[in-house]
This record gives C-alpha cells, structure tokens and sequence, in this order.
C-alpha cells in the first residue's frame, strides 16, 4: 500500500479484502457442506443396499431345499388320489389318516415359511405367470382360455416362482375365427403374455 493513500483508503481496501476473503471462505464452506451431503447420501444408499441383499438372501435360502420336497408333497398328494374306495378297514383307514396329517403337516410348513401353493379353481382364469398349459380340452363348460384341471400345483416363495401350476385349459370354440397369423406363418399363442409366445404358455422363470 503506498504512502500516500488516505486512512479512508486504507479502510476501504481492508474492508474489500476482508468481504473477498469471506466470499472465498463462504463458497468453500458451502462445498464441504454439498460434498460432505453426497458422501452421506451415498454411504445411505450402499447401507440400504447390503441391508435388502441381505434380506433377500435370508428370505431365499429355503428355495433350493424347498424346491426338493415339492417331489414328497406331490407323492403324498398322488397317494391320497388313489385311496382305497373300501374303506372299512381300520388298518387302511388309520393309514390314510396317517398320510391326511402327513401331508396337512407338510403344507403347513411350506405356508410357515412363505412358500404358497398354486392351485387354480376349475373356470378361474389362465395367468402365463403362474401357470403352465400342458394341454386344451375341448367343448367343456369353462369359457375359452380358463382352467379345467390341474394335473399338478406350483408353488411361490414370498411373491417369486418355484414351479409353475400345470394345469389344462379349456379350448376356444369350434366356430370361432383364428386369430391372424404373425409374418412367417406361425400364429399367436393364446396362453402367452406380450410377444414372446411359448408353446403350451409362457412361464415366469425368475426363481
């Protein structure tokens, strides 16, 4: 500063330097705050991140072991179909019994652990998602595209699919016009979701 600046001067440079330098400070400050707020944000999103894999993880880990007892649910489920129509004997009537809690035992477990059967009504609709057409029956009294027998449940675990329902659905009518053929001869299939038709329906396969 020269010599021959005023003391008024000398004031207001000081005064300049001091606002500049606090500009400087304030930016700076509000930089550290913005960063400091993303870094925060970030460590937040990795933390929730772990916490929902983890969760999945422990909500999933009966799949496989659930998966293999579908077989023993479906074998007690065949075993009962073919009960004995005579049952008067108490021997065969005990047994039956046996295999009836077995089975409602087993059941219960798999609901415990958020494992559901699927198992359509006859007449409920056909759902590509959780369903599998095996098979189209003709001139029955369920309308077109609804389910007439399920030849064997599925089953979901907490929302995600394990098996599929094989189920067999009713045919469309006789007199009914075909719907038009897609570009290369081959026609829709009436039991698949979106473009990609699979024959005897489309699966969700995420599990």
């Amino acid at each position: 500063m020269s010599e021959d600046n005023t003391p008024d001067e000398a004031d207001a440079f000081l005064a300049e330097a001091g606002e500049a330098e606090l500009s400087a400070l304030k930016a700076e400050n509000a930089a550290l705050k913005e960063q400091i707020l993303r870094y925060a944000a970030e460590a937040e999103n990795t933390r929730r991140r772990a916490e929902r894999e983890a969760n999945d993880a422990r909500a999933y880990a009966i799949q496989k072991f659930a998966r293999d007892l579908l077989g023993v649910a479906d074998n007690l489920s065949r075993a009962l179909a073919h009960e004995p129509a005579d049952g008067g004997d108490p021997a065969i009537k005990n047994f039956v019994l046996g295999v009836e809690m077995t089975e409602k035992e087993l059941l219960g477990a798999f609901e415990r652990n958020g494992l559901k059967r699927i198992a359509p009504a006859r007449g409920d609709k056909f759902d590509p998602h959780q369903h599998q057409a095996m098979a189209e029956v003709p001139g029955t009294d369920v309308p077109a595209g609804g389910v007439v027998e399920v030849m064997q449940p599925g089953y979901e675990l907490l929302g995600r699919l394990v098996r599929p329902a094989m189920v067999m659905v009713a045919a469309k009518e006789a007199g009914a016009q075909p719907d038009a053929p897609k570009p290369g001869g081959a026609g829709p299939n009436p039991y698949a979701s979106g473009d990609e038709a699979d024959p005897g329906g489309s699966v969700d396969r995420r599990a």
